[in-house]
């Protein structure tokens, strides 16, 4: 058989049926069940040449409502991976449960290749439909994995690499799959060794800010062996009732408390620890910000925080307003804040103008929770980020069976969802034509059609942003005049973060932040060059480089050179370089490669198999 496709299905065939040595694709083990799995249970054939089947768009709203939450946390984490892998033929997916394409992050100008390899929003990647691959068969496996080329099952998919982990729920389940895939042909398996660290690590980051969010308001105990991994991906979460009884565990918990989940779940705390429920309520806080010593009953000694139940509190840096999440020491900044707050309350509706990066989500969100209306939704649409076609169902719902396959209840849209609270559009430059006709009828009449059904009346007010020059947008006809005009009642430009005067004070609020109760400091020279530098990405730029800052000091002190390397070389140049970008991938690949290494509890036997200098990388690392 000369036919490329022809030989590999061949070769499928030879091997898992047991005629040929396990060895090349078939030689890893996940590999070899996967293909005996596709051969005895699936009955699929690997010369099979038809593109993955895609499920209806009504069944694709249903699963995107299903997993909103997911698909909201995921969006930034999702495009931040992104710009990690640092180059382009890269589509970061993100799956649910059963395999399902809900959102993707790559380059426009890839769009059309990686669709026509198959991965398309909606696309069923299930191992049961499409064979060995990253997405269908690390829901199988439950672990992180590589499909490279060859070992996929499908001859039609070996020009394909994916690089998946599965996200899962507080109790264990599986919620979705992260996966990288490339279809660049000169991808070799060991270079994979970087993105698969960067994509467990993406995983573990959704999974645990997802547990956070789902236990808002319960009792969360963190803790680990080591206090300065408190607030890490590796600590250990527990969620419990007023009673002291478990009701949520993580992964990392149960493998520090070497207990298994059945074994905690609805266990008292008092069984696990040795403490009394009263004193160990008396250490919680809002906003924990020191860890303490805490023994299992075992004798095991950890560290551990308690986050009480939530309470509004008024943040310390910013002077004169309670503004949670939001540094206002800047009175420029401050003095529009009150402005549009008064605004607001006279249900005008806010048009934030901004650099991307510089916080207009945290502004509007920090409105809304100090507003009349603090205790109602805040609702947030990026326009940007939900295809055009799933857009229009998304903002204002649907009606039961309005079209074939719609769900039998319908479904509620943002703006109902935002119902006498608040409903962010951000983006809203990038909000198509059509759609924008049909909301400005919503904002004029307060009342909202769903599709296939009939209006109701609303209640919300409406803050909008957007990085584009909305004016322009309006004078090349992308933009409604009507609706421009009927948004603005208030433009508030928030400043880039070069411009910001309290930067010395943002630096120290989003370090604590980002420190989640560990003790850490920067050194003199550390913050001199945090401030001095350009920040192009802005706040959310610097959020994320004190994240990895913090996540890899080990000693409590940040040194100059821990900081990432173009922030160290822009000490000695006046002009920031035009090509500067936001999370630079050297530094990734440190939190990466030192994220595998304490997955291996820091023995270098373990990671040998990794090549030599990514592992004296990681322990330089360790050691900063």
């Amino acid at each position: 058989m000369h036919n490329p496709a022809s030989r590999h299905a061949q070769q499928v065939l030879t091997v898992a049926q047991g005629r040929g040595q396990l060895a090349g694709p078939a030689a890893d083990s996940s590999v070899a069940r996967s293909w005996l799995r596709c051969l005895q249970q699936h009955h699929l054939d690997p010369a099979q040449n038809m593109p993955p089947a895609v499920i209806e768009h009504a069944r694709m709203l249903e699963r995107r409502e299903q997993l909103q939450q997911v698909l909201e946390i995921s969006s930034n984490e999702m495009n931040s991976l992104h710009r990690q892998l640092a180059g382009s033929g890269h589509a970061v997916l993100l799956t649910d449960a059963r395999g399902v394409i809900l959102n993707c992050v790559t380059e426009q100008a890839e769009k059309r290749a990686f669709e026509q390899a198959g991965l398309w929003l909606g696309a069923d990647w299930s191992e049961a439909c499409e064979g060995t691959n990253g997405i269908g068969t690390c829901l199988v496996e439950r672990q992180p994995l590589t499909i490279h080329q060859n070992e996929h099952f499908r001859s039609r998919h070996t020009g394909l690499t994916c690089s998946a982990s599965p996200v899962f729920d507080p109790h264990g389940e599986l919620l979705a799959v992260l996966d990288v895939s490339s279809a660049r042909h000169d991808v070799s398996r060991q270079s994979q060794f970087h993105t698969m660290a960067l994509v467990n690590l993406s995983a573990k980051a959704i999974e645990g800010c997802h547990f956070l969010r789902s236990y808002e308001g319960e009792w969360l105990l963190r803790f680990h062996v080591q206090a300065e991994y408190i607030g890490q991906f590796s600590e250990g979460l527990l969620a419990f009732d007023g009673d002291g009884r478990v009701s949520a565990v993580n992964q990392s918990a149960i493998n520090l408390l070497g207990l298994s989940r059945r074994q905690l779940l609805g266990r008292t705390l008092v069984e696990v620890f040795d403490c009394r429920l009263d004193d160990l309520l008396g250490r919680a806080s809002a906003q924990p910000n020191a860890s303490w010593p805490l023994y299992t009953q075992r004798g095991q000694l950890l560290f551990a925080m308690l986050r009480g139940q939530p309470r509004r509190s008024a943040q310390a840096q910013a002077p004169s307003l309670a503004t949670p999440g939001l540094c206002l020491a800047d009175e420029a900044l401050q003095g529009d804040f009150r402005r549009a707050l008064r605004v607001y309350e006279r249900d005008v509706p806010l048009l934030i103008g901004g650099e991307t990066g510089t916080g207009k989500e945290a502004f509007a969100k920090a409105l809304h929770q100090v507003s009349s209306r603090g205790g109602k939704p805040f609702v947030a649409l990026n326009c940007a980020a939900i295809p055009e076609s799933l857009i229009e169902s998304e903002l204002f719902g649907y009606r039961g069976g309005s079209f074939t396959g719609a769900r039998k209840e319908g479904m509620r849209g943002k703006l109902q969802q935002a119902d006498g609270g608040t409903l962010f559009l951000d983006e809203i430059g990038d909000m198509p034509l059509a759609l924008q006709t049909r909301l400005l009828r919503v904002l004029e009449e307060r009342r909202v059609e769903p599709i296939g059904g009939e209006a109701q009346a609303i209640d919300v007010r409406v803050i909008s942003a957007s990085h584009r020059d909305l004016n322009a947008r309006v004078a090349s006809g992308e933009f409604r005049q009507d609706l421009f005009y009927r948004l603005n009642g208030l433009v508030v430009e928030l400043p880039p973060l070069r411009e910001r005067s309290d930067k010395s004070a943002l630096l120290d609020f989003l370090l604590a932040e980002e420190a989640r109760g560990q003790v850490v400091r920067l050194a003199a020279a550390a913050r001199e060059a945090l401030l001095a530098y350009g920040w192009p990405g802005n706040v959310r730029q610097l959020r994320n480089v004190l994240r990895s800052l913090c996540a890899l000091c080990e000693h409590g002190v940040i040194n100059p050179g821990d900081l990432p390397a173009e922030i160290r070389h822009a000490r000695c140049t006046a002009v920031l370089p035009p090509a500067s970008q936001p999370d630079q991938l050297g530094d990734a690949e440190r939190q990466a490669i030192l994220a595998v290494l304490e997955a291996h509890h820091w023995q270098m036997r373990a990671a040998g198999d990794q090549p030599q200098h990514l592992v004296s990388q990681a322990a330089q690392a360790r050691d900063c």
